[in-house]
């Protein structure tokens, strides 16, 4: 039997909106549909707002139900953006219709701004005051947000240099929301210590385009804290830890009880969740960050103390945190009078070895020196979170022949000034790393210039740095045009390889990309010995090209070391959006910009695509 035709809600509004054209009777054929059918079409299917608009046009009836502020264009709303929706309350009257034209305009000006980027850009890092049209936006930023995330989670090896972008500025936008919080955060009296808190600033900052947040890292928390109540309960029925309500700040005051919790915890923690602390792995800044350290279950001493603190304080037992020297200790007092307290009342709790308890002897014995009793005393959340920060910057330092973008020292440099801005050393590194990198020029003035306010004594390296970064402005000025290499001019014509190739280096082994050749090395007589460029059997007079290479490098490769990749793959570097659009599967395609660089390229990809990748196929047919 054959199966009737099923037609669209869309077809069906149409047809009975068609119906109530011709004469009153088909009007009132659609008004004696009942109102939750017709809400109900309007919010099923594939409607488009511009469908809405035209239904709510046929007659009063529908124009009612297509209300602004009702379910149809809510619905609309929500399938458009979804994520969207935890930004608003179930309890609010909202304008759906308003809120939906307003994230629209929000999206058409996010896209001009991001399609601007590459043009503006492509020849330097995006400026200090680059991002200035955004800030000017009109909107709730939210939306310009919401519009970047769409674009950086668009499908497929296409769009790559708007996902560059795109990337650049939300990073960019919530850098410096979540510097305002942390700076505001700061403000807050000694009394208010959520350690946890400060230390979710810290984790949001140098990952902000990971959807962090204290309600789900607390959520997490809530989760151990339940699992700790349960192996509490089999300790002690009726342990008063066991009718602490969430988010209700209690104590247990009895040393026995307070002990009780502590031993579930240890069960819990390091039993039979198998938080352990990170010593195949201790230098890595995965261990500094809190999404990460629950993740993985292993963190350095400071980020595991956060954890067995927190979790503690939730089932009332006071421990507080001992900025011990190489090693982040916890302190639980075992003395009832809180007047006349020394470092003997305490026992020291060490979180990365598994909650072992400690007397002061045996904290010097964990580092192997006899410290001071002020070493032993208590800090507050401020303080915690400098030695956070200052252990990712001193893992940035570590990484810098690794990290050619100096991400993690910017970030820890960031960090670090905002709670402390007259740190003259690092503001002087801040300034330094701008101006190894070649970007801020104008930014590194005004720190240099802030520099010798706070202390007039480094006007010699003050002095040096200023007068190289205005040399640096001043060639910039002169710069003119764009340079554009001919392949068939006649001095390129022993250049064999095209930007766009992916390519592998006979010696070293590793796959990259080119982005940009010489005729000749165009590198000084420095590079160029330590190199090693003469024992090369063409030594500097051959073709030299730009690679972005696999490990995250950028590198000035010979024509001689190259080959062709036979099994080309996807190169995965942070800049190729900015000089690719696209991945096809053998090859990259060059962006506006960079083909305007070189336009005969393009040509000549193809060519050697189809020399070498489908004579390839065609033989393993």
């Amino acid at each position: 039997m054959a199966e009737a035709a099923v037609d669209s809600p869309m077809e069906v509004v149409q047809a009975l909106a068609d119906e109530a054209m011709p004469d009153e009777a088909g009007l009132g054929c659609l008004v004696s549909l009942p109102g939750e059918l017709l809400e109900y079409i309007l919010c099923s299917g594939p409607l488009t707002a511009t469908d809405i608009l035209h239904v709510a046009s046929t007659c009063r009836r529908l124009r009612e139900l297509c209300q602004s502020s009702g379910k149809v264009w809510k619905e609309q709303f929500r399938v458009r953006w979804p994520s969207l929706m935890n930004h608003y309350s179930p309890t609010d009257y909202i304008n759906w219709l308003e809120e939906y034209k307003v994230r629209q305009k929000a999206g058409v000006e996010a896209r001009k701004i991001v399609a601007s980027f590459s043009k503006r850009f492509f020849s330097e890092h995006v400026p200090c005051n680059g991002f200035s049209d955004i800030e000017t936006l009109e909107g709730p930023e939210i939306f310009f947000e919401d519009e970047l995330v769409c674009i950086l989670n668009m499908e497929g090896r296409k769009a790559l240099t708007w996902k560059y972008y795109a990337k650049k500025i939300l990073y960019y936008l919530r850098q410096q929301k979540i510097l305002n919080n942390l700076k505001a955060f700061l403000q807050h009296s000694d009394d208010y210590e959520s350690y946890l808190e400060g230390a979710v600033f810290i984790d949001q900052y140098c990952n902000p385009l990971a959807e962090i947040t204290l309600k789900d890292t607390q959520a997490q928390f809530d989760s151990i804290v339940e699992l700790v109540r349960k192996a509490l309960r089999g300790l002690n029925s009726r342990h008063p830890s066991l009718t602490f309500r969430a988010g209700r700040s209690s104590m247990v005051r009895e040393l026995d009880l307070q002990g009780q919790v502590l031993e579930a915890m240890n069960y819990v923690l390091y039993d039979q969740l198998k938080f352990k602390g990170n010593r195949m792995d201790y230098y890595n800044a995965l261990n500094l960050y809190m999404h990460q350290v629950l993740t993985r279950r292993t963190g350095i001493p400071i980020s595991m103390s956060v954890v067995y603190m927190t979790i503690a304080r939730q089932l009332g037992v006071p421990l507080e945190p001992v900025n011990f020297p190489s090693h982040f200790l916890l302190r639980w007092c075992q003395s009832t009078d809180r007047a006349n307290l020394d470092i003997f009342d305490y026992i020291y709790i060490d979180a990365f070895g598994k909650g072992r308890q400690l007397t002061v002897k045996e904290c010097e014995y964990l580092i192997g020196q006899h410290v001071t009793p002020a070493l032993y005393g208590v800090v507050n959340v401020k303080k915690v979170l400098q030695r956070m920060v200052g252990n990712l910057l001193s893992l940035g330092k570590r990484r810098e022949g690794i990290d050619q973008s100096y991400q993690l020292l910017r970030d820890s440099l960031d960090l670090y000034l905002a709670m402390y801005p007259d740190q003259v050393q690092l503001l002087l590194l801040q300034a330094r790393l701008y101006f190894h990198l070649g970007i801020w020029p104008e930014k590194v003035l005004d720190i240099l210039q802030h520099i010798q306010t706070l202390d007039p004594g480094q006007h010699g390296a003050v002095g040096y740095l200023v007068q190289h970064t205005l040399e640096h402005i001043e060639r910039k000025k002169e710069e003119v045009g764009v340079e554009v290499k001919l392949r068939s001019h006649e001095k390129h014509r022993d250049v064999c390889y095209s930007i766009g190739l992916i390519m592998k280096h006979k010696r070293y082994g590793y796959n990259c990309v080119i982005y940009g050749w010489d005729p000749t090395c165009m590198m000084g007589h420095e590079w160029i010995r330590n190199m090693n460029v003469h024992s090369l059997p063409h030594g500097h007079h051959q073709p030299f090209y730009n690679v972005l290479v696999e490990d995250g490098s950028c590198r000035y490769a010979a024509q001689e070391n190259l080959e062709y990749n036979v099994e080309p793959q996807e190169i995965s570097h942070p800049d190729v959006g900015r000089y690719f659009s696209e991945f096809t599967g053998t090859h990259y395609i060059p962006n506006a910009e960079l083909e305007l660089r070189y336009p005969e390229d393009l040509e000549s990809v193809y060519e050697t695509v189809q020399n070498i990748y489908s004579a390839k196929k065609e033989n393993a047919e």
